[in-house]
């Protein structure tokens, strides 16, 4: 399709009710978003660099001196708002229909439809996810497989409050161009969204929610901000009626955790506390900081390690002293229901893990799967009981430090052939499917999105580069990871976009510089 009004062109494949939401005035609010707060995205990731350049040359990361004003002020976020009162069960995928009306029907209390790590951004999937939300929030949201199997919105009782999650800050929307340039996608998404569901949302008690990823500091929260307080005014909805809840899984922003709270201001509701992602930012951040930052295999930094607990409790405590909720990880296991035993191990695990979290002060938590949500609920039933969430619970105890947040070398695990080779052939099967169009994967009884990949490879970039010895006795290298892929690709057999996947994972694992997102290069491979 192609259309161009009013310096505002859509570049992309024709896709089915595009029209509903493509309409010349939500192009030109997105338009407005992108003239406006564009320039200032633009520059807040060149500060980026400049601040990763900072550490690096410190070899070191601590809390901004400059903000301690913020950090000991007296000072709280809005309560939480209809819908995001109780959180104690969330759960999370992509806007795909099918798995949309799952997730609804499934007796969470929020649907985290994504808009990033669990999608692709083929243009088909950017506008369908568009319509999935516009039907979802409408209660019109229906699918029907080419074998006639229907799933429809259940009409009895409550359905999860839908909160979206937008790209981040660094991606762009080539087929949506403004003057000439490429948008900036999280402003699409969220521009789009708003659009079309504030005013709907608030009309059926609700109201425009968001999940915020990526983010690296109070600048880019207090970006945010202004994108809100904007959307409120050209909208008409009331002032602060914007709520978000920010993902800390960078390990500069566990640094700004309560800055950032403070720059998001009335539309501040809540942090999320990931991992993958995080680890991601720790490799990436002090990829070059020497051999006290180099991680073990990455499925054995689970959250129990000392820099995890320090992060996790950190996070708490920041969010109950300032009346903001508090969210926990991803369960990511997919349960069986071919195999009794695989199916008890991985709802074990779960149930470990969100005892874990209910018990730290956590108001809720992720699941990837609706089989998980009765384990999730029972978790934090039987710490909250009848009341919606522990925003009265403080954590007087917690005072965390920068050595503790960076306490890499205090992860017990080992660097093994094991776990190159799981980096190896997971992050190859995600992108191989990516590149298709499916940015939510089960592979090997766990639901992988691109935080995955980014993981994996960075770890194997890390590996190569600081001359790991594994426990057979090789250092990894470059020709010792070929060697890998070759392997693993090998083993994995046919599969769509293999090749694409494996040459893309040799340039962002073995480059010579680290490239900073894989999926920039990997957007360039799409459609």
């Amino acid at each position: 399709m192609s259309l161009d009004t009013s310096g505002v062109r859509v570049e992309g494949p024709d896709v089915e009710r595009s029209g509903e939401v493509l309409t010349p005035e939500a192009l030109e609010f997105v338009a407005d978003l992108q003239r406006r707060f564009g320039p200032q995205r633009d520059a807040l990731l060149a500060a980026r660099a400049t601040r990763r350049a900072e550490i690096a040359a410190a070899r070191w990361l601590d809390f901004r001196p400059e903000t301690a004003e913020i950090r000991d002020g007296d000072w709280r976020v809005p309560p939480p708002p209809p819908g995001l009162v109780d959180r104690r069960v969330e759960i999370t995928g992509p806007t795909e229909p099918k798995m949309a009306v799952n997730a609804l029907n499934c007796g969470a209390n929020v649907w985290l439809a994504d808009l990033e790590d669990a999608n692709t951004p083929h243009w088909r999937n950017v506008v369908g996810g568009q319509l999935v939300l516009r039907d979802a929030v409408r209660r019109q949201l229906a699918f029907t497989t080419p074998e006639g199997r229907e799933y429809r919105l259940r009409e009895d009782g409550d359905l999860p409050t839908i909160v979206p999650r937008p790209r981040g800050w660094h991606l762009p929307e080539r087929h949506l161009l403004v003057d000439g340039q490429p948008a900036v996608g999280a402003l699409v998404d969220a521009g789009l969204y708003l659009f079309h569901n504030a005013a709907e949302q608030l009309s059926r008690g609700s109201g425009p929610y968001f999940y915020l990823p990526k983010m690296e500091g109070r600048l880019e929260a207090g970006l945010w901000r202004l994108v809100f307080d904007h959307a409120e005014q050209v909208l008409g909805i009331p002032e602060g009626s914007i709520r978000a809840t920010m993902l800390i899984e960078t390990i500069p922003a566990a640094f700004e955790m309560e800055e950032m709270l403070h720059a998001l201001g009335s539309h501040a509701t809540g942090l999320n506390a990931g991992r993958w992602d995080y680890l991601f930012s720790v490799i990436k951040v002090f990829r070059e900081a020497g051999p006290d930052f180099v991680l073990p295999d990455r499925g054995a930094v689970t959250m129990t390690a000392p820099m995890m607990r320090a992060y996790t409790d950190q996070l708490v405590a920041v969010c109950h002293r300032r009346g903001a909720v508090a969210i926990g990880g991803m369960a990511a296991a997919i349960p069986s229901r071919r195999d009794a035993e695989a199916n008890e191990r991985a709802l074990a695990k779960v149930r470990e893990d969100k005892t874990r979290e209910a018990g730290d002060g956590f108001d809720g938590s992720w699941v990837a799967h609706p089989d998980l949500v009765p384990v999730c609920r029972e978790a934090f039933d039987a710490v909250l009981g009848d009341r919606p969430n522990q925003l009265d619970r403080q954590r007087p105890e917690v005072s965390v430090t920068a050595a503790q947040l960076l306490d890499v070398a205090g992860v017990p695990g080992g660097r093994t052939m094991a776990g190159l080779r799981a980096d190896v052939e997971v992050a190859i099967r995600y992108l191989a499917a990516w590149l298709g169009g499916n940015g939510a994967v089960g592979i090997h009884g766990l639901m992988e999105d691109a935080a995955t990949a980014e993981i994996s490879r960075s770890q194997v970039w890390q590996w190569v580069h600081a001359g790991v010895e594994l426990d057979t006795g090789e250092t990894v290298t470059g020709e010792l990871v070929r060697r890998v892929v070759a392997e693993e690709v090998e083993g994995i057999g046919e599969l769509p976009r293999l090749d694409d996947a494996r040459r893309l994972f040799e340039q962002v694992a073995l480059a010579d510089e680290f490239p900073d997102f894989l999926t920039l290069p990997a957007y360039e491979l799409i459609d």
